[in-house]
């Protein structure tokens, strides 16, 4: 058995508290840590005859890593039941006194694998096989898009009143935050300014509310190694109630395109290409008809620009803190070329 950082995850009140929640009982085996596409600790081991995968926050926790963790655990819970692809919840310890002050959760494993880090033979030999790869990418948000919200116990889980309304104006507060860091010069980022007005002149005037993922794209999808099909949306950090076609629009923005930097958001599989276009992407979420009801598929252009917009900003956060010694220049460097890509995108979109 590998050795376990007890500050992290302490074994033995592992075991007491798995007892406690009458899950069956017997040694820890094969414990495994797990790498994740976040700082967040994956733990996966096996006891009683039931697998399992433990998440819980970094080392050094965040100011809001367990109010994240538990809402995970909340959304998690609530997908039981739907046929979205996602882990499955098993226990969920929201008090923080039991692990060293983390919060943590059980839930199923997931048996796939990551296209954008690497992939299986399969996949890497037929296009058709990518093809659907990316229908399905779709198809599976438009499973979540399709679920009730209220109907599944998140009627109080974001604040959906003015949520497009209050979008342009949070993230470019964003970006005149990052001027407080010495040695940034401000944001060089052409066509910004029209990107914004351009959003604030067209936003749709009606929209549904549901469960959005918040930060939907290939990394956070696992798929299954002998096909084509979602095994499950993972990194859940980031969901709220809100616009679902926002996580829609997402998907566009990052989508691989050969002709630009985003092709790296997708590793090997935006390499080996293959992949549907835009707009068979929508075709594919509008398929799911309770998914597409009173949303606005022919207002997706705008969805697409606001992730360009908002995905840009975060990512120039990073070039920021690079320029003030806070984080790699490289990596600032690499994440600045890909706002800068993000911004011809969003242009490109609204140009039709």
């Amino acid at each position: 058995m590998p050795q376990i950082d007890p500050e992290l995850v302490d074994l033995a009140v592992l075991t007491g508290w798995i007892d406690a929640q009458g899950l069956p009982g017997g040694p820890l085996e094969d414990v495994v840590p797990l790498a994740g596409g976040t700082q967040n600790v994956l733990l996966r081991f096996r006891r009683g005859g039931r697998d399992y995968v433990l998440r819980r926050g970094p080392k050094h926790l965040r100011a809001r890593t367990n109010d994240v963790l538990r809402r995970e655990a909340r959304v998690l819970a609530a997908l039981d039941g739907t046929d979205v692809p996602a882990p499955r919840l098993i226990a969920a310890c929201p008090d923080e006194t039991v692990m060293h002050g983390a919060v943590f959760y059980l839930m199923t494993p997931v048996e796939g694998f990551n296209a954008s880090v690497a992939l299986p033979e399969l996949h890497q030999g037929d296009a058709g096989v990518r093809h659907e790869m990316g229908l399905n990418a779709a198809r599976s948000l438009a499973a979540l898009g399709a679920v009730d919200h209220e109907a599944v116990g998140l009627a109080d889980f974001g604040k959906p009143e003015g949520f497009l309304e209050r979008q342009v104006g949070r993230w470019t507060s964003e970006l005149e935050s990052y001027n407080t860091l010495d040695g940034y010069p401000g944001p060089d980022i052409p066509g910004l300014d029209k990107v914004a007005s351009w959003l604030q002149d067209n936003r749709p005037a009606t929209w549904r509310p549901g469960i959005m993922h918040g930060d939907y794209h290939l990394a956070n999808l696992m798929y299954s190694f002998d096909g084509p099909r979602v095994a499950a949306i993972v990194d859940w950090e980031m969901c709220t109630i809100g616009d679902p076609l926002l996580d829609l629009g997402w998907l566009l923005a990052t989508w691989p395109d050969q002709g630009d930097e985003s092709a790296q958001l997708a590793g090997p599989l935006g390499a080996a290409g293959g992949l549907p276009t835009a707009a068979e992407l929508v075709a594919a979420y509008g398929e799911r008809a309770e998914a597409a009801r009173g949303r606005d598929l022919s207002a997706i252009t705008w969805y697409a620009v606001l992730a360009c917009f908002k995905l840009g900003i975060v990512l120039e956060g990073t070039h920021a803190r690079a320029c003030a010694g806070m984080a790699p220049r490289e990596t600032g460097d690499l994440l600045h070329s890909i706002t800068l890509g993000l911004f011809r995108r969003a242009e490109a979109f609204i140009a039709g």
